[in-house]
């Protein structure tokens, strides 16, 4: 029988989301970082975007302040690795980011992007933060992620999230499994997430060597019929 090792990861930022609809003090999302420890998060994702759409800087320094793991999710923009540097979460993410999507669309374009996220990775970790890249799950990304210094991978999840049919849903299944074989030899941690739900999370889940699936609209989406604390729960039942 398999031993479940797999840290779920719960992104608060929809939290925040509802809370700014009417900028006003509640939800707040460090109040709901708190439930999501006591139902057995691993840790609790947020991403500061340059358009301050949900997660507030205030919010990020708060969140860092609680016991636990705080992994940032944040864009090279200077601007923002400042803060980083400044809140000191656990571990930070690097992703894309583009100011009209609605949500990350893809991993990161390393071949375009590898001085920028070089340079931030190097400033990250000379602070003692841990540094994931968010990648599709492809050969070079996991090399040249290596070659840039980062501690992790995580590996963006959306194509097997979306595929239709059993046989597209293997093969972006295989896809992710070869992945992150590959970043386990080359001595990398390996994440996961991107569309993840209560229904496509199991077969991610027993991803050899997977040590974190962070999700987040999902089990906020759920958390609006059956509450906060039992939509965490839920999602980590289907991770065992």
């Amino acid at each position: 029988m398999k031993t479940n090792t797999v840290k779920l990861g719960v992104n608060i930022d929809h939290i925040a989301t509802l809370r700014q609809a009417r900028r006003d003090v509640y939800p707040d999302p460090v109040a709901a970082a708190q439930v999501c420890r006591q139902a057995g998060a691993g840790l609790i994702v947020c991403h500061l975007r340059q358009d301050r759409r949900h997660i507030q800087d205030a919010d990020l320094f708060k969140l860092c302040a609680l016991k636990g793991e705080t992994h940032l999710e944040m864009a090279t923009v200077p601007e923002i690795v400042a803060l980083a540097l400044r809140a000191r979460p656990d571990s930070v993410c690097i992703v894309p980011e583009s100011a009209r999507e609605v949500t990350t669309q893809g991993g990161l374009n390393l071949k375009t992007q590898s001085q920028a996220v070089g340079h931030a990775i190097a400033r990250l970790k000379r602070a003692g933060i841990e540094v994931s890249l968010f990648i599709d799950p492809e050969a070079a990304s996991v090399r040249m992620a290596k070659s840039l210094g980062a501690d992790v991978v995580e590996l963006c999840t959306a194509a097997y999230a979306e595929a239709e049919g059993k046989s597209r849903c293997s093969a972006e299944l295989e896809r992710l499994e070869l992945a992150g074989y590959l970043a386990d030899e080359m001595g990398l941690g390996l994440h996961a997430g991107h569309g993840l739900d209560y229904h496509n999370v199991r077969p991610v889940a027993r991803i050899p060597r997977l040590g974190v699936l962070n999700i987040g609209f999902s089990i906020i989406a759920r958390a609006v019929f059956v509450g906060l604390k039992t939509a965490v729960l839920e999602m980590k039942l289907l991770l065992s």
